[in-house]
């Protein structure tokens, strides 16, 4: 089955819009306070996208056989909220569980501090809900607003970290994403893994700024997979000849090889009937083929000091 079905019409916009109630927990004596509260968030874009997907999540977890569970999306999702629990499975929760699946897969192989790097609406609950091995670094680039929002209510119902792991929060505002990793203590010289769903992404150019900075920051042989708006695909419509030439081209420049997964595949492999209809997104896994900035730097230096030690003892040039 064509990968690319329904991709042709998709909007040129990054926001899933899903009608969902959301009421503000806090309490207000004025009850026009909290009403405006509430149309202030329903208002917010980025948060009703993030509440859109946790809303999902929920769902598919109190299915009969989920793909995942998600025990903490409940608490982003009013009491009230109705869902079809009967419905085929979402795109959106196959590529959640393809994501799951390749993320736990690939720092199982990883010697010694585990790196990951999330790029996310600020309402993903991977950090919680996954069981990362021991000496696991989570780095969650996501909208600051939103990431706040969920961390309060996840220390609300009792979310915690697998032990002996850390999770820090970059916000997607940074002027700097790379230089506030390696602040943060994100290290290009070790092996990283680096997975992207719900981000943000509003024009083309933004999603090359991501490309640029996995680049620079994740080792060679390290992957980089997730979910990308299919609307990316239409900005030079007339010029690319399929969205997967387009998206082999765009990696490749920034030094990816990339495989597009098709959802109907992976729904056949876990035995699940996909939901009929269109979807926004297209997801990938791409490999890292050149060296980081940190691994080049590494390198630059070691040639430095073996060049001046050359010279020191007398050795000539080749």
């Amino acid at each position: 089955m064509d990968c690319f079905v329904g991709f042709a019409h998709a909007p040129a916009t990054a926001i899933l819009r899903r009608p969902v109630t959301y009421t503000t927990s806090r309490t207000y004596r004025n009850g026009g306070l909290k009403l405006r509260a509430k149309l202030v968030e329903e208002n917010d874009p980025l948060l009703q996208s993030a509440l859109d997907s946790a809303s999902l999540r929920f769902r598919e977890t109190h299915r009969p056989e989920p793909l995942f569970v998600d025990p903490y999306a409940g608490c982003f999702v009013a009491p009230n909220a109705q869902m079809d629990m009967k419905q085929s499975s979402d795109h959106y929760c196959l590529g959640t569980k393809f994501i799951d699946d390749k993320l736990l897969r690939t720092v199982n192989h990883i010697d010694g501090l585990k790196q990951v790097v999330l790029l996310t609406d600020g309402m993903d609950t991977r950090p919680y809900r996954l069981s990362w091995p021991t000496s696991t670094i989570i780095f969650n680039i996501s909208p600051e607003r939103v990431f706040k929002r969920a961390a309060e209510k996840l220390q609300g119902v009792g979310a915690k970290i697998p032990r002996s792991c850390v999770s820090l929060h970059v916000p997607l505002e940074s002027s700097n994403i790379q230089q506030s990793l390696r602040t943060k203590g994100f290290n290009g010289n070790r092996p990283s893994i680096w997975a992207m769903q719900g981000l943000p992404v509003m024009t083309l150019a933004s999603f090359e700024d991501i490309l640029l900075t996995v680049s620079g920051s994740a080792m060679n042989g390290c992957f980089f997979l997730g979910e990308l708006p299919a609307w990316l695909a239409e900005t030079e419509i007339g010029i690319k000849t399929s969205a997967r030439k387009w998206m082999e081209k765009l990696f490749m420049n920034n030094g990816f090889r990339v495989d597009m997964i098709c959802y109907e595949e992976v729904a056949r492999s876990l035995g699940k009937d996909l939901a009929s209809g269109s979807y926004k997104n297209i997801l990938f896994s791409a490999e890292q083929l050149r060296f980081s900035d940190d691994q080049m730097e590494t390198w630059r230096k070691e040639f430095q000091r073996t060049e001046e030690e050359g010279d020191e003892e007398g050795f000539e040039e080749l």
